[in-house]
């Protein structure tokens, strides 16, 4: 039967978002980031830290909800591998960037990861407005990201 005549699994949604909410904090607390982003010199319009956790756990269940949707529509789509590659990248940076200290390093990986969920979200435009529009925030989240990135790589 064509996704478009199935019923949407929403254990599924549940799934999605329960396992990339997981993931994201325990990358957090093995990571343990915010003695990391204390120690740093830090520009002007960095965040508190306390930001970040919430900030996070609600682009999570977005990205999740898109990973779902794309799914429901397609799994093998170019558009679900953007999303997996996505992922993979999104959930690197944190141990790069705090435990391993590569912060040039975790620069390249974030941008990069703001350049594949820019052209996914545009890939989506068309085909499911709803999924670009969820991904619109963590586009304008990563970039600030990686601004914020530059900065402290150039600080320190």
């Amino acid at each position: 039967m064509p996704a478009s005549e199935r019923a949407p699994d929403y254990l599924k949604l549940v799934a999605f978002i329960g396992a990339i909410v997981l993931i994201g904090f325990a990358t957090g607390i093995l990571s343990n980031p915010k003695a990391s982003y204390a120690s740093f010199v830090k520009p002007s319009f960095s965040p508190p830290a306390w930001l970040f956790g919430p900030v996070w756990t609600i682009l999570y269940i977005m990205i999740g909800i898109v990973g779902w949707r794309l799914s429901e529509r397609d799994p093998a789509s170019t558009e679900m591998k953007l999303w997996w590659v996505q992922m993979v990248l999104n959930f690197i940076w944190t141990p790069v960037f705090f435990m391993a200290a590569q912060r040039g390093v975790a620069l390249g990986i974030i941008v990069a990861l703001l350049v594949v969920i820019a052209a996914l979200a545009r890939r989506l435009w068309h085909g499911d407005r709803t999924a670009a529009l969820l991904f619109l925030p963590y586009v304008a989240w990563v970039g600030f990201a990686s601004l914020l990135n530059a900065e402290i790589v150039r600080l320190n």
